[in-house]
């Protein structure tokens, strides 16, 4: 079977100069995004979680420098989206896949933020007319009577039918999509020089592939938010809290919530892809740099010369090393490791035994 990263590689090759840093970080993210979805090791491993965290990472920052070169426009059709760049239509749908493996305590939030990864993907999708699916309507959080219940059972019964046929048809069709990727990749593979007309054919084929599966996600995911609701309460109405998690609790600062990263060209945009989700941090292109400059991530232009926005992005991120040393940190405190545990107890007993200025003595004798 043929390599995905491969054909990523080889087909990015034909890139113009301005559009390869993009393609170098997609191809990244899309390397280990495969290793993830191919290892035989349980997902909640800290190996598997520091990739799926990397993965996220370089996808995000590959979403951010799409959205700077304004790739995608609300009034074009896939007709006049570029062979090398429709690649990038996959960034959301990736973004969700990854962010249901990621082992975290608030695994609502987790849910929460790959369903709107999801109906971003398959909202877009759909504008460009590249798929013709029924994106699953979202219920709403709020308790049902008793009476209603029993009054909408034969219709939920009803309903169960019609999904149950549907996702047959959609399981047919994904392996009638699958079957093409893998002769597309044959062809693909045996070309020394690309076909412009397969490498299309390739994508559009793949992202029909990730569509199929983000419905069925999103189905999933309204089966889960009732069971997670549930436990939330339990464990919300429950007093007891075991040592351990006193230390972890208290000790350590909350992870930051997860928040899907969805930037937009130009305020039309924004208000498009931001309707309906009032959480959703949707940014402008001006937005996005500003915010950049504030956190001290880019150089202010009022007191350097001015670089493009582009030019700012290709510089990266600074700091990946030591994300990638706090994620695997974070995967330690939320596995309740021992060693760290014990590290945090011996450093609150220093302290209590050893006020802050004592052996400060003035430099006197």
């Amino acid at each position: 079977m043929t390599n995905h990263s491969t054909l990523w590689l080889n087909m990015a090759s034909s890139e113009e100069p301005g559009e390869k840093k993009i393609s170098q970080i997609f191809d990244e993210g899309m390397k280990i995004f495969e290793d993830v979805s191919k290892t035989s090791e349980a997902t909640n491993s800290s190996t598997v979680q520091v990739k799926v965290k990397k993965a996220m990472r370089l996808f995000e920052e590959a979403t951010e420098l799409v959205s700077m070169a304004g790739i995608f426009s609300s009034n074009e059709s896939i007709e006049e989206v570029a062979t090398n760049n429709i690649r990038y239509f996959l960034l959301p749908a990736l973004l969700g896949t990854l962010s249901l493996k990621l082992c975290v305590e608030d695994r609502f939030n987790v849910v929460e933020t790959a369903e709107i990864y999801f109906r971003d993907f398959l909202r877009r999708c759909k504008s460009y007319a590249i798929v013709d699916v029924g994106i699953p309507e979202p219920k709403e959080n709020s308790s049902e009577s008793t009476e209603s219940v029993q009054q909408s059972h034969a219709a939920d019964l009803a309903a169960m039918s019609r999904q149950r046929n549907s996702k047959l048809q959609r399981y047919r069709e994904q392996k009638q999509l699958e079957s093409e990727l893998e002769d597309i990749k044959r062809s693909l593979s045996s070309m020394s020089i690309v076909d412009e007309e397969v490498e299309r054919k390739y994508y559009l084929t793949l992202i029909k592939n990730f569509a199929i599966q983000a419905v069925d996600e999103l189905h999933s995911i309204e089966m889960e938010k009732p069971l997670l609701e549930y436990m939330a309460k339990v464990r919300k109405d429950e007093h007891f809290t075991s040592a351990g998690d006193k230390v972890k609790k208290g000790k350590f600062p909350p992870p930051k919530p997860l928040q899907p990263f969805i930037i937009t060209k130009n305020e039309v945009q924004k208000k498009v892809f931001g309707a309906g989700y009032p959480s959703l941090p949707v940014m402008t292109v001006q937005e996005f740099y500003e915010k950049r400059v504030k956190d001290g991530d880019w150089p202010d232009p009022s007191k350097q010369k001015p670089a493009s926005l582009l030019e700012m992005a290709a510089m990266g991120d600074p700091n990946r090393v030591s994300e990638e040393e706090d994620a695997e940190k974070e995967m330690r405190m939320e596995r309740d490791d021992p060693k760290l545990l014990k590290d945090a107890r011996d450093w609150d007993e220093y302290k209590d035994d050893h006020r802050k200025g004592w052996g400060n003595r003035m430099n006197r004798s």
